[in-house]
């Protein structure tokens, strides 16, 4: 049997065709570090180019705002322009800027209103220009604790204005919704004074990414926890995300750690089967859908069938070749990856911990990147050895290398599609169906998995049936096959 294997691999590494495919992986591994090295932006910057800007001083000039018709346009384009100005004054993502973008922008807005609208109001417009230069004095001193202090003071306020209508209210719908509201009160007082003690200015930077995440998934927790009625399938779902997103960001927060980083080796690592899963997919049906197929059609089955081995020790080889090469495959891609990955960003990235919500444990759970890759990697293995025996059984049944290929990649690329269409349908019967099930990474932690009534259990008694049905035909057609022609 070794020697059997051994001389499917001579064969396969003999052939351009695996070396053309993963040159093409390199260059593709080397085109996906560079994008996130020099074109990925962990922020929401939204800055305007200079072609928009003239636009804008362009069209501003033709419009009149003494004429009603273009009075609206007029104001909305001329605070959109006067922001700008104020913008350019400061960095792409310095804190200024984002506190220009949040508060400032409305002050804007309604002094060119009361300036220019129906209810032209100097005085109005006066009051407006002294709160405005009074923030810019405020961002040109580079006091950005001003505004957190205004932030936290104006949370108290609230809270203390809703526990005092709490006190006078009778009304139990009422009571109801004020302890709602209490609640989402003390997240928002909470946050401010996270913002204070752990000198978070603000920004597009991870830890302030990380405090408004926190700040709203906590809010999405209570409003999903004030829900009187049962919660549906979704709604569960949706329930336990936020859960995770608020557990990981407060880790953040409470730990200075940049674990939502993308663009580093250990951020494209962890989400390495979305960058390079398709590859890797593609190599493996390549080989598998042409490891019998083009023995028959160079004829070579012949020479292979006079040894002095059964057909099944045959096949068998060729299949467990296939295994071989799927474990070479994703090894090959992790090993590009930690290259050039290492080569564009450094390896300090692979120290930082990945972190997982443990719904079973109610805690998280901390892990280096590569005990993660290689969960992940056995978690997406049922996917990739289905499509493989998939491809295998279509070589050997079509004995056509272009069936054999088409098949498998036409049910993955439509995989996403069908199961999107499932669940959005809820179609329970088609939780039979392979592609709902072959992905393991649903049930890790204690998640919920796609569809209602799934569990780990049933996706692999479901993934192993169907290996069966593919596999039992393949061997009995293979050994019947009639070669006295070819």
């Amino acid at each position: 049997m070794s020697r059997l294997i051994k001389n499917e691999l001579t064969k396969i590494f003999k052939k351009k065709s695996i070396y053309i495919t993963l040159f093409v992986i390199l260059a593709f591994v080397i085109l996906t570090n560079c994008i996130y090295k020099f074109f990925y932006q962990s922020g929401s910057y939204h800055e305007y180019s200079e072609d928009y800007v003239q636009y804008i001083k362009e069209d501003l000039a033709k419009l009149d705002p003494n004429k009603p018709s273009d009075t609206k346009l007029y104001i909305d384009l001329k605070s959109e322009l006067d922001l700008f100005e104020m913008k350019q004054k400061y960095e792409t993502g310095t804190w200024q800027r984002d506190i220009l973008a949040t508060q400032v922008s409305g002050y804007v807005n309604e002094k060119n209103t009361y300036l220019y609208g129906e209810s032209k109001d100097l005085e109005k417009v006066s009051e407006i220009e002294k709160t405005i230069n009074k923030i810019l004095e405020k961002l040109e001193q580079d006091d950005w604790r001003y505004f957190a202090q205004e932030e936290l003071e104006k949370a108290k306020t609230a809270l203390n204005t809703l526990e005092e209508q709490k006190v006078n209210t009778q009304d139990k719908q009422e009571l109801q919704s004020l302890e709602v509201a209490i609640k989402n009160a003390k997240i928002d007082k909470e946050v401010a004074e996270i913002r204070v003690s752990k000198d978070i200015k603000y920004g597009e930077d991870y830890r302030n990414l990380a405090l408004g995440e926190y700040q709203e998934e906590s809010k999405n927790i209570i409003n999903i926890e004030s829900n009187t009625r049962e919660l549906e399938y979704g709604e569960k779902q949706d329930y336990n995300q936020s859960i995770e997103k608020r557990e990981i960001n407060k880790y953040i927060l409470e730990n200075n750690v940049n674990i939502n980083k993308q663009n580093d080796v250990r951020g494209i690592l962890q989400s390495f089967f979305n960058e390079y899963g398709l590859f890797i997919i593609v190599m493996i049906i390549m080989i598998a859908g042409t490891i019998v197929s083009e023995e028959f059609n160079k004829g070579t089955i012949k020479l292979l069938l006079v040894k002095p081995y059964s057909r099944n020790k045959i096949l068998l080889a060729k299949f467990i070749t296939v295994f071989i090469m799927i474990v070479f495959s994703i090894l090959a891609v992790v090993i590009m990856e930690l290259l050039v990955g290492g080569i564009i960003f450094g390896y300090d990235s692979l120290s930082v911990p990945i972190l997982a919500y443990n719904f079973e444990t109610q805690s998280l759970e901390s892990m280096s990147i590569f005990n993660y890759l290689g969960i992940e990697i056995m978690t997406q293995l049922p996917k990739i050895v289905l499509l493989a025996t998939l491809a295998f059984a279509c070589s050997t049944l079509f004995t056509n290398s272009a069936v054999a290929i088409a098949i498998p990649l036409l049910g993955y690329m439509s995989a996403d599609m069908i199961n999107m269409l499932v669940v959005q349908f809820k179609v329970q019967f088609m939780k039979f169906f392979v592609s709902l099930n072959w992905d393991f990474g649903e049930y890790l932690f204690g998640n919920l998995p796609k569809m209602e009534g799934m569990t780990l259990g049933f996706s692999v008694v479901i993934c192993m049936l169907y290996f069966v049905a593919m596999i039992i035909p393949t061997f009995i057609a293979f050994k019947k096959k009639n070669i006295k022609n070819i």
